[in-house]
Formats: structure tokens, C-alpha cells, sequence
């Protein structure tokens, strides 16, 4: 007879292997064909909202691992809060205008810029983020990210522009926009002005100059043959240069040196002195800062003066203390000229070129002209020293190339004006990680006006008119109103298409002077004005969501982008930040810890990731990091995350093997019928189940896969279905001891599939269909399993806690036996056990240890009894493992003297013949 027929062995056909790259495309199309996003908001109407709103991805390229990273932790918080009985719904969202789109169109050849009207280049733009934004959905949703993907947001679609006209038009009747002439970031390679969000610092070789500048009237305090020393590192902006600030408290000092007369700061003196070369310096006079106030100096090649101001920004780190003042080039010299009165000089057009105002370099562009100033600086005398340095410059993101400081009539939003109320509504929201409410609350508070206005083509235009006649600007909340009801339903190509007279309501007239002929602004609002504008194009326009959302979420950059100009929108026209709380997440690195680079050779490209191993895959790998900080990905890694998956997948696999036979109906057990090592393991799942809601629900998703990894590797693999194996396959089916046990495991099982769901939603909904008596068509409809509180019992817990640590001991001597051929697998073993007084208490409580060690025999010796010669030690617990007696039972392997006993089934032990003819009879 084939006992082996007789056992109740794993039957499930669910895969051992994933197949994840061939199988997630076939479950992702399913989802499609039954719009498995509409079911489940279906099931959760009527629930509470949780509103994660979605940052727009910029459409153009494909996506990388950053993006997939943040999809994902996105992804995540959705099914969860879903599962956890939220309407939680997702809509995913782009960023469609910008520089890099026109530069993309541009390059590509295909097109004439120059010889095509605005509307077409426009037409061509939009055409091409709309492909972008395809190709990325599909990439997304390769992902498993789940989301109104039929419906999303896009910031170019005309329902959104109008939504951002009227953030923009709200701003303007509470008096938070102006126009003004003030430095700001310039970008030549891009020939637009820049917001701070679009600067990052980087690397560069700068001329670092000394410069004489003689006086010319010292008001009594300088004489007429001393000049004063200033610093800069940009040469040329001396040919704008009008004034010379020191700060009022400091002290400065006359010196001579090298047969000449200089003046800056004495706490500066001695740096500088060993910089320019001054070998031997003499102090003649010292004065405070305060007294060189409206002191005259010459400017070292016009024919001009320079004049001396007082400035709190002043500062001793560098230089001489006596700052070179362009108001033309510089937040801080332009505020000081208008505090004395300078006006603006601003020689540099906008591709970077020196203008006729700087007569003797015009046409030079500005970083070319720094050798043309510093060789006319040399020969009239005023440059004491030259040289290079490397230092942080900020550089356009977009083109990477320099910036410049250069003063331009912008469109501003005043901060200023409502700066405390954005203060104070950073300190009513829930920050995680807690550090970024002082990064935000740093960035708001010392911030400047916001320039809103862009010279370029492709985005929402500023809907603003001038007057022919008196040039007065044109802006109210009629003409607002008409503009956006106009871009609602053309898009904001009628801002080009239409002439001035369209695109106002009829009979406007000019407030200042009554004429009736307008023309249009050509400038563009900044893109972070865009998505920034998201909060009221979306959340206040989508029925299925809420303002202000519950969560922002993005990677840590975006508190001076995204964060800031939502926060700013926000509060300037609602009075309130349109979100509760913000998460942020760091940046991806390889292996090494290293900045991912195209040149390194070491990106890794999510769209090929999936492809390998799966979307599951890199899900929780995104589960495994604490996002909150950097994270490393590599080949290595992913192939240690899949091994984490196999030992899952292998876990599942074996609860629902074990669960063929088992109707969770009918056949389910009472926890009170169950044994004490059941009751353990039902105690350890509720503690498993309890610990990762609440590390989901604080978004500690590296929690989530440590305890659910340790779960099923040690407490169920290791410990509990190890233990198992016997009472599953040996007993009668319907043995209630059995179906105690399948009970435990329907329970692990249901639980284990609906935890892993926002993480593996694939892999979840692949088991789902093989767990019996489920009724729903996806886990994802599905709600989080409940913890059972009753089930904790701090002494049941402890017991079995101390008794695992003591198995551990007894596995490891069996293992050195079988590395000694004493004995092959455990169940050849007879082992006898050498407790202390402690352990010898422990183990009285526990009956067949036999099965509990997985062994044929155990003797528990008392304490008294000293261990035999060859007894591995351990603390607490001497181990002699010897071959166990009697013969070894061809159905359940265990080695006893009771085989043979029944003639009927002479290779059988006691137990499996019982079992037979129990089975037998019915």
C-alpha cells in the first residue's frame, strides 16, 4: 500500500514562482476591463474622505526611479486607507507647461521657431506633453498604481487654466500682485526670469577681484588721497556699479600700505592684507562704519561717483568689508539704492550681453566681459588683486547653465502681505518627517516676493492689459472673470488667437484716462504658479474630493517648490494652506551610496525593473527603506528584496496548500477548543496585525516588511508550520486538532493577504482568488483585518516566548548532530534534556515535546541529574541527542517501538494505523 497517498499533502495550484513580469500585465488588464478603481469607490461611498492629492509629474520623458518611488509610497497610503475603510480616491495629475518642452521642440529639428506664429508652437507644445503624458501613464500603471487614470488632472486642459486664472485674479483683488523693476534671478540660457524653485547651487570658477575705488569727497573723515577696497566676483557688474555699502557698527580702518592710502573693515584687515600681498601695513585711523556715511568715491573707469551708504547686510565673512553696490544686480543693492535714492543701472540685455550702458564693452556677453573689465581695471591703476576661486553658483536648472542677478520689470505676488498667516498655518499641520515644518517655516520666513512673470511662449498667460494711450495696467475681477470663462472652454491659445477686444467684456475703458484700446501682456505666470494652483483647480472642482486635501506628499525638493507655492496660493485666497499635512521622502541612490547619474552608469530604470522581476518587486523594495531618508537601490539589493518575496510567496503558498480541505463556514474551531500552541500563534498574529496597521497608518512602511518578513519567515516558517507539518499531514482530515490549526492558518492567511496588499497589491490579489470562502472578487475591495484584543495574554505570550529560545537550543544541537552523522533528519532522534531548576519548570508545562521538537523521543531529566559526557551545552540547558529506538513508521517517519504492533499495517506506528481505520470506518 502507498501510505504516502494516505497523507493530507500541500494541493493548491497556486504557482511557487511568481512569474511576476508575465503575470502582472494580465492582472493589470483585468483590473482594466473591470475597473477595479470605480469598484472600490463604489464600495467605500458614504465613507470618511481621505484625500491624498497628487503632485504633477512634468511631463517629459520617461519616467525614473525617483518617480517610481514616489508613485508607489503614494500608491501604498491609498490602498491602504482604503482598505481601512476610507474613501480614499487618487487622482493622478501632470505638469504640462514650461521651458524644457519648448527647448524639446525646438531641438528636435522638426520645427522653425522663428517662422511659426505663437498659437502653432503652442499647438506643437501641447501636442507633445499630451504624448508624454500617455507615455506615462502607461508606465505608472505598470507599476500597479491604482488611480483615476481616465480622468486625471492636467495643468494645460482648459478647466485647470481657468481655475488658475482665477487663484491669479483672487490674489489681485486682495492686492498681492504688483509690477515692479527689481533684481531677479535671470537665466540668459533660457532669456526668462527664474523663481527660486527653479535655481539649484552648483560648482563654478569665478574671478575673485580686489578694487580700488578713490575718493573723491571724504566729508572730513577720509582724505583725498585714500581709496576704499571693495571685493566682488563678479567684475562684471562693475560698470553698474553706484554706491559702496559698510555696516554702521562695524569698525574700519585707514591703513597705509605699499605707499598708499586704503580703507575697509579692521576685522577684515588682516585676510585681506595677506591676499593682495601688503607686506607692511600701518593703521593710521580708525572709525566706525556709521561715520563714512554719504562719503564719495570715483567710480574707476566712468565718470561718475560712487556713494558710500550704510547697510545691515554687511557682513565680515569674506571680503573687506566695503561691499560693491550695483542696484541693477543685487536684492540687496537694490534695496539700499532705493533707500538712498541710486535708481537702477542695469547694462546686461536679456541673453546676457552688455548693453551701451556700459560704454567700452557693449556687446560683450557678461562673462566674457569680466577679462575686458579686469584688464581696464589693471591699467588704470585700481586692481590690487586677481585670482580664481571655486565656489557654490546658482545655475538654472533647467539648462544648468549660470544665472544672473539682473533687474527687469516682473509681475510680483507680496508675500510680505501675508507671510505671518502662512507662518502660522506651517504650525498647525502634521509634519512628517517633524524636521520639515522648520524647513518650510525657514524658507517662508526669509523668502522675497515671489516673481511670477515668465518671457517665454508655452504656458498660462498673464491676463493682464495695458492701456494704448496712458499705458495704465488693466486688471479687476470683471475682466478676470471674462478671461477665464473664455479660457474654460478654448484653452488658453485664445489669449493669441483673439485680439484685446475679444477677450474683454464689451465697453471697457481705461480707469485713468477712458480710451478704449488695450494690448495684451506677453509674459507667462511661472509653472510653479501652475501646479501651485492645483489645490483650487482640483480638490474645489472634483466632487470626488476635498479642500484642503489631507496630504501632500513629495520628495524633499519640493518645499521650495510644490509645498511653497501651494502654501502661497493657498493662504493669499483662501486665508488657509490647502493641505493638513506634509510627507516628504528623500532621493534615490545606488549601492554605494552615490548620486545616480547617467555618466556613472548607475540608474536603474523602472520600466526594465518591471520587466525583469516585477512591479511587486520594486514595491517592496520602496516598502523595505525608511523613505524619509535616502535610499539605496541596486541589482544587489533587488535580488536580496526578491529573495525577501519568495520567502513570503513560499509562506502563503503553504498556508493554502494546507487549507484544500477547510470550509472557514463550517469547519472553523473556537478559540477556547484550541491548544495552547494555537492560542500562541492566533496571539502572535493579532500582535503582527496590530503593529503594521499602525506603522501603515504612520507611514513606517520599512516596519510594515520587517514584521511582516519576520512573521512569516520565524514565527510561522520556523516555528509554528514547522511544527505543524505532522498534526496537518498525519491526522484525520476533520480531526478537530487539525482543523484548529487550519484555523490559525485561514486566519494567518486572510490576514497576511490583506496586509501585503498596498504593498504587493499583484501578488495579494493572486492569492486571494485561492483562499477559500471568500466572497469579494479582490482583496482590494476588501477591509483591513481587525485586531482581537481579548486574544493578548501577557503569560500565555511569555511562556512560549522563553520555550522558543529553549527550542532554538534543541535545533542546534540536532543540527551539530547531523553534522556528526549521528542522525539524519530530526525525527531519527531521541534527545534528552538537562535543565536547570528554571528551565525545568518551563518545560513541565508543556506536554509532547516530542512534536513540539520535531523528534521521536524527549526525556526531561531533573535538575539534580548532571548531563553525560558529549551533552552540548547551553545556558540554562544541557543537550544529548541520540538515535532514537525503535523503527521508523514508513507513513510519518517517526522512529518508535510501537511499529509493528498492528499486523494489519505492520510498517505503521500506533497512531497512523488508528488514523487509517478511523478513516477507514467512515
Amino acid at each position: 500500500m502507498d501510505y504516502g497517498k494516505t497523507l493530507n499533502l500541500l494541493q493548491t495550484d497556486f504557482p511557487m514562482r511568481g512569474n511576476l513580469p508575465q503575470a502582472e500585465p494580465k492582472m493589470q488588464q483585468h483590473w482594466d476591463e473591470t475597473d477595479i478603481y470605480r469598484q472600490v469607490q463604489e464600495s467605500r461611498k458614504g465613507k470618511p474622505k481621505f484625500v491624498l492629492h497628487d503632485g504633477p509629474p512634468y511631463a517629459n520623458g520617461d519616467i525614473h526611479i525617483g518617480h517610481a518611488l514616489n508613485k508607489v509610497i503614494k500608491d501604498i497610503i491609498v490602498r491602504f486607507k482604503t482598505m481601512q475603510g476610507y474613501d480614499a480616491p487618487y487622482v493622478p495629475g501632470w505638469d504640462t507647461h514650461g521651458l524644457p518642452i519648448e527647448q524639446a521642440i525646438t531641438n528636435s529639428g522638426k520645427v522653425d521657431r522663428k517662422k511659426m506664429s505663437v498659437p502653432e508652437f503652442r499647438d506643437y507644445c501641447k501636442d507633445y506633453a499630451l504624448q508624454w503624458v500617455e507615455k506615462q501613464k502607461a508606465q505608472f500603471k505598470r507599476l500597479g498604481i491604482r488611480g483615476d487614470w481616465d480622468r486625471p488632472y492636467i495643468t494645460l486642459l482648459p478647466e485647470y487654466e481657468a481655475q488658475q486664472i482665477r487663484v491669479f485674479g483672487g490674489m489681485v483683488t486682495k492686492g498681492y500682485i504688483y509690477k515692479g523693476l527689481k533684481p531677479v534671478y535671470w537665466s540668459p540660457s533660457s532669456e526668462s526670469a527664474l523663481a527660486e524653485a527653479e535655481i539649484e547651487y552648483r560648482d563654478k570658477t569665478s574671478a575673485s577681484i580686489y578694487v580700488a575705488f578713490d575718493v573723491q569727497d571724504g566729508k572730513g573723515i577720509l582724505p583725498a588721497d585714500a581709496a576704499i577696497v571693495i571685493w566682488t566676483t563678479t567684475p562684471w557688474t562693475i560698470p553698474a556699479n553706484l554706491g559702496i555699502s559698510v555696516h554702521p557698527e562695524f569698525d574700519y580702518v585707514l591703513v597705509e600700505a605699499g605707499g598708499r592710502k586704503f580703507v575697509l573693515a579692521q576685522g577684515l584687515l588682516e585676510a585681506a592684507a595677506k591676499e593682495i600681498g601688503w607686506t607692511d601695513v600701518n593703521v593710521v585711523q580708525t572709525f566706525k562704519g556709521s561715520e563714512l556715511e554719504h562719503v564719495l568715491c570715483r567710480h574707476p573707469f566712468y565718470d561718475r561717483t560712487s556713494l558710500v551708504m550704510t547697510g545691515e547686510h554687511v557682513t565680515l565673512e569674506a571680503g573687506t568689508g566695503c561691499v560693491h553696490t550695483a542696484p541693477g544686480h543685487g536684492e540687496d543693492d537694490f534695496v539700499i539704492g532705493q533707500k538712498y535714492g541710486l535708481g537702477v543701472l542695469c547694462p546686461v540685455d536679456d541673453q546676457g550681453h552688455m548693453t551701451a550702458e556700459a560704454p567700452g564693452f557693449e556687446g560683450l556677453f557678461y562673462d566674457k566681459a569680466n577679462k575686458a573689465i579686469t584688464e581696464k581695471l589693471q591699467e588704470s591703476g585700481h586692481l590690487l588683486k586677481m585670482s580664481f576661486i571655486q565656489h557654490q553658483y546658482p545655475h538654472d536648472w533647467r539648462t544648468k547653465k549660470p544665472v544672473i542677478f539682473r533687474a527687469t520689470e516682473q509681475w510680483f505676488a507680496s508675500v510680505d502681505k501675508f507671510r505671518q498667516t502662512m507662518l502660522d498655518e506651517i504650525k498647525r499641520l502634521k509634519w512628517t518627517p517633524e524636521w520639515g515644518e522648520i524647513r518650510l517655516h525657514n524658507m517662508i520666513a526669509d523668502r522675497g516676493d515671489w516673481c511670477i512673470s515668465r518671457q517665454r511662449a508655452w504656458g498660462v498667460p498673464i491676463p493682464i492689459f495695458y492701456c494704448r494711450s496712458c499705458n495704465e495696467p488693466l486688471v479687476n475681477e470683471t475682466t478676470i472673470e471674462h478671461v477665464a470663462s473664455i479660457f474654460e472652454k478654448e484653452g488658453s491659445n485664445a489669449w493669441f488667437l483673439r485680439d484685446e477686444k475679444e477677450l474683454l467684456p464689451a465697453g471697457t475703458v481705461c480707469p485713468k484716462c477712458g480710451h478704449d484700446h488695450f494690448r495684451k501682456e506677453t509674459d507667462i505666470m511661472d509653472v510653479w504658479f501652475d501646479s501651485g494652483s492645483s489645490h483650487a483647480a482640483v480638490l474645489e472642482t472634483r466632487e470626488e474630493l476635498q479642500w484642503p486635501a489631507d496630504l501632500y506628499l513629495e520628495g524633499s525638493d519640493q518645499y521650495r517648490g510644490w509645498y511653497n507655492s501651494s502654501l502661497i496660493t493657498g493662504v493669499a485666497v483662501k486665508g488657509q494652506a490647502p493641505y493638513k499635512g506634509i510627507l516628504s521622502h528623500g532621493f534615490t541612490l545606488d549601492g554605494e551610496g552615490r548620486k545616480m547619474s547617467k555618466s556613472l552608469g548607475n540608474t536603474i530604470d523602472p520600466n526594465q525593473m518591471c520587466n525583469k522581476l516585477g512591479a511587486d518587486i520594486l514595491r517592496l523594495w520602496v516598502s523595505s527603506t525608511d523613505f524619509q531618508a535616502d535610499q539605496r537601490i541596486s541589482d544587489n539589493i533587488l535580488n536580496q528584496i526578491a529573495e525577501s518575496y519568495r520567502k513570503i510567496r513560499n509562506t502563503l503558498r503553504f498556508l493554502l496548500g494546507n487549507l484544500s480541505d477547510f470550509d472557514p463556514a463550517k469547519d472553523r474551531v473556537a478559540v477556547d477548543q484550541m491548544s495552547e500552541l494555537d492560542r500562541f500563534a492566533l496571539l502572535r498574529l493579532h500582535r503582527m496585525t496590530d503593529r503594521v496597521i499602525k506603522a501603515y497608518d504612520t507611514y513606517d512602511f520599512h516596519v510594515v516588511y520587517q514584521t511582516v518578513n519576520h512573521f512569516c519567515a520565524v514565527d510561522m516558517s520556523a516555528f509554528y508550520l514547522d511544527i505543524l507539518k505532522d498534526r496537518l499531514y498525519a491526522s484525520l482530515p476533520a480531526d478537530p486538532a487539525r482543523r484548529a490549526a487550519q484555523t490559525v492558518l485561514y486566519d494567518a492567511l486572510t490576514a497576511i493577504t490583506k496586509l501585503i496588499a498596498p504593498i504587493l497589491p499583484h501578488t495579494a490579489d493572486e492569492v486571494w482568488k485561492y483562499i477559500p470562502g471568500t466572497t469579494l472578487p479582490s482583496v482590494q475591495l476588501a477591509e483591513l483585518p481587525t485586531v482581537d484584543a481579548s486574544l493578548f495574554d501577557a503569560n500565555l505570550e511569555q511562556k512560549w516566548e522563553k520555550f522558543s529560545g529553549v527550542r532554538d537550543d534543541v535545533l542546534k544541537a540536532l543540527e551539530e548532530a547531523r553534522k556528526e552523522k549521528l542522525i539524519g533528519n530530526s525525527l531519527s532522534a531521541s534527545v534528552h534534556l538537562y535543565p536547570n531548576a528554571e528551565t525545568f519548570e518551563l518545560l513541565s508545562g508543556f506536554d509532547r515535546l516530542d512534536l513540539l521538537f520535531i523528534v521521536s523521543a524527549v526525556k526531561v531529566h531533573h535538575p539534580e541529574e548532571t548531563a553525560p559526557e558529549g551533552a552540548q551545552m547551553f545556558k540554562g540547558l544541557a543537550v544529548k541527542v541520540a538515535v532514537a529506538d525503535g523503527d521508523k513508521c514508513e507513513r510519518c517517519w517517526i522512529v518508535t517501538p510501537e511499529v509493528g504492533h498492528d499486523s494489519e499495517h505492520p510498517t505503521l506506528c500506533k497512531r497512523c494505523s488508528g488514523v487509517l481505520k478511523a478513516g477507514a470506518a467512515g
